[in-house]
């Protein structure tokens, strides 16, 4: 969420912003929503003063006895008092116009991220590791269907498509990526664990920006009892925007990535300035609807609506938080260090940048199958952006006002994805795969996947 008065101060460095985004210039429009909305408040204002003014008058002029002077001003006090609930609309539909127009507006990028309208325009950081060189190089899912442990078919008789179904040595590694991820983040890397809700409020979802520009991205859980009620309104003929808001206010959003409740940990508080920064970790499912992604990625695991996820969040202070978005970064990327994986870093331009973010590192793991690398992690600074949505601040030690905090979240790393990478890369011509070093603790010591095992 921006804030009006930053957007009033310096305009042309918020449309600059909106540009490099390829978007419109807005700050004239806001601008223009901001004055509609003091007019209200203003009226509104003069007219309380006024009626409370005239409650004094008649007060003084009952005390003097004068009774005409008295009737005179009570007529006026009621037609004030009955211009009141017009005033108090006004003021309400310009604050709420103005704050919906703000909702929908993404994260201005920071001055060193690169202006691209796209992937293309994305600038390599740095690389790690040598893509080896595999003959006849296949794709994990015919890998994993090879082994008998990968199951699409009877998924999609279960749930439809972008669902998978893992069997033994295959489950049991995913889990391993898993465990491993969390074990290293929260006793090599500094984060603390949570183990947070899986179903989350729409406020939630506001606060980390899934709501409201993204609302058809999500999935909506709903108790029978409260859908049914919804339904049987709508039947009854009851106006859309009171049902529309009775299925909002039953519902819950299916966490698309554990950000959503671990950056809503410090929504509505004010923090000391001693206790930052903070740093979670979670390892939870993930839900996404893949609304926009219709032909993408049809085949395999790399997009799923159901996926494991090791999520990283921090929340800083403005002045540490650049030089925590270079630590989360290489957090993750060790991750793929300890597992050698090839990879490559990648700055994400203007144009690839995530709604939230004001700077984005995505990390792309090498994958043989593919002959190309993809996307594995995204690691993001959001300045004050989604700390404004949740009201989240912090005491500075100086003793001065509160302030908003800023917030990060990268993942360390998609699970799935990361199983991927290591079906293509440590695939044998057998048809086997290696188990990596640093996973066979967690295998109970087995080094390879084969079939039937």
């Amino acid at each position: 969420m921006h804030d009006i008065r930053s957007i009033r101060e310096n305009p042309a460095a918020f449309d600059k912003g909106l540009r490099n985004r390829g978007m419109e210039p807005l700050s004239e429009r806001l601008i223009a929503l901001d004055d509609a909305r003091k007019s209200a408040v203003s009226a509104l204002q003069a007219a309380t003063e006024r009626r409370n003014a005239l409650s004094r008058e008649i007060g003084q002029a009952k005390a003097k006895k004068d009774e005409a002077r008295a009737q005179e001003l009570m007529a006026e006090v009621a037609r004030i008092k009955e211009s009141m609930p017009e005033l108090e609309q006004a003021e309400s539909a310009a604050d709420k116009a103005l704050y919906e127009a703000l909702a929908v507006i993404p994260n201005i990028p920071k001055d060193e991220v690169p202006v691209g309208a796209d992937e293309h325009g994305n600038v390599e950081l740095h690389r790690f590791g040598t893509p080896a060189s595999i003959n006849s190089a296949k794709q994990h899912f015919e890998i994993g269907e090879a082994l008998g442990l990968m199951d699409f078919e009877t998924a999609a008789r279960l749930s439809g498509a972008r669902f998978v179904i893992l069997k033994g040595q295959l489950a049991r590694l995913e889990r391993a990526l898993g465990q491993f991820m969390i074990d290293l983040h929260t006793t090599e890397h500094g984060y603390t664990e949570v183990n947070p809700p899986l179903l989350v409020r729409d406020e939630t979802m506001f606060g980390t920006a899934q709501l409201p520009k993204f609302e058809d991205d999500q999935f909506w859980a709903f108790s029978g009892s409260s859908l049914e009620e919804a339904v049987s309104a709508a039947f009854e003929g009851q106006p859309r925007d009171a049902v529309r808001k009775m299925i909002k206010d039953a519902r819950y959003g299916m966490i698309p990535t554990a950000e959503v409740t671990l950056t809503n940990l410090v929504r509505e508080q004010i923090l000391t300035e001693e206790e930052l920064p903070l740093r979670f970790t979670a390892l939870t499912p993930s839900f996404r609807a893949e609304a926009g992604s219709a032909g993408r990625d049809t085949r395999g695991m790399i997009r799923q609506h159901q996926f494991v996820k090791c999520e990283l969040v921090s929340i800083t202070t403005p002045e540490t938080s650049a030089d925590e978005h270079e630590r989360m970064l290489a957090c993750a990327e060790n991750v793929l260090k300890k597992l050698e994986l090839p990879f490559r870093t990648m700055t994400l331009c203007t144009g690839d940048m995530g709604f939230s973010s004001t700077k984005t590192y995505d990390i792309e793991v090498w994958l043989p199958g593919q002959g190309m690398y993809r996307e594995i992690s995204s690691c993001s600074v959001c300045s004050d952006f989604q700390a404004r949505r949740m009201n989240a601040r912090y005491r500075p030690a100086s003793g001065k006002s509160p302030r908003f905090v800023h917030t990060l979240n990268g993942s360390g790393l998609a699970v799935g994805r990361t199983l991927v990478a290591v079906l293509e890369n440590y695939q044998n011509e057998d048809g086997s795969v290696t188990v990596p070093a640093a996973l066979q603790p967690y295998m109970g010591g087995l080094a390879r996947i084969e079939r039937g095992v």
